[in-house]
């Protein structure tokens, strides 16, 4: 992600289309976060747009499993799957920890994601910090180019320079950027999906848009489906302003998904039946 602008994630925010994907968020998370279930039971459909989240990530990851599935299961060691859903149960309640570290140190917390990710499965010699020369990468979803480890490191550093400098851009902006530029990067060697994931849902707890996080973008993600998805980061990757807007405004249209779960809830609970 290049421009000449002196804020680059501002500048995006005025392609077109990318005011209006802007505009229908926050006026979607608005009406969900002014439902009068939120007045008394937040935490609750926190709880639950948490789970629903990370049922979400993990799908998009291979692990498509049943919401209720995730819901009883207990043990997630074992085979491949497993092990996909038990790291985005983790990495979702881990990242409303790591919001006051984000902005003096994005790195340090996605090499904190990936370590969580891990949970010890993968060669330790290898977690926790972006691959090297050489080192493979297990991200069987994206099938863009996988860049060097050289231009990994500098684009890891540009994007860091612009969360810690700060922008004006609007919340979605800086999510969805993040969210593509680190699966186009796929800095680790695995687990790559689900980092980048948890880092969209960080911006946007940390910037205020979503700070009870009961906007699940990854619910919106899964439901729009793989072939979606991988359609709008080609968009991404291709770094033109058409394929830029398309991927913000994909993201867009994937929290306003996770808008409308999280006001069913909302519903559910109003009528006692959650």
């Amino acid at each position: 992600m290049s421009t000449s602008s002196t804020d680059p994630l501002a500048a995006l925010g005025s392609l077109p289309g990318v005011g209006d994907a802007v505009d229908s968020v926050r006026k979607a998370v608005d009406q969900v976060y002014g439902h009068r279930v939120m007045r008394r039971r937040s935490n609750e459909v926190t709880a639950e747009a948490a789970l629903r989240g990370s049922r979400g990530s993990a799908a998009l990851s291979g692990a498509d499993w049943a919401l209720e599935e995730v819901r009883r299961r207990t043990d997630f060691s074992g085979e491949a799957e497993a092990r996909t859903v038990g790291a985005a149960l983790r990495l979702t309640a881990e990242a409303g920890q790591l919001l006051s570290i984000w902005r003096q140190s994005p790195l340090r917390v996605l090499a904190r994601l990936h370590l969580v990710a891990a949970g010890g499965v993968t060669p330790e010699d290898t977690v926790g910090r972006p691959r090297l020369a050489g080192e493979p990468v297990d991200e069987p979803l994206v099938e863009l180019a996988v860049p060097g480890a050289d231009e990994v490191a500098g684009r890891l550093d540009g994007l860091a320079e612009l969360i810690i400098a700060g922008s004006s851009a609007p919340a979605l902006v800086t999510a969805a950027v993040v969210h593509g530029e680190l699966l186009a990067l796929r800095p680790f060697g695995s687990y790559n999906g689900l980092v980048a994931r948890a880092a969209e849902r960080i911006v946007l707890i940390g910037s205020g848009l979503d700070p009870k996080s009961i906007c699940p973008a990854e619910v919106g993600h899964a439901e729009l489906g793989r072939a979606a998805y991988v359609a709008a980061l080609d968009g991404y990757a291709s770094g033109t302003p058409e394929g830029m807007a398309a991927w913000i405004a994909h993201c867009g249209r994937a929290v306003g998904l996770g808008v409308r779960e999280s006001t069913a809830v909302c519903e559910a609970l109003q009528r006692g039946a959650a």
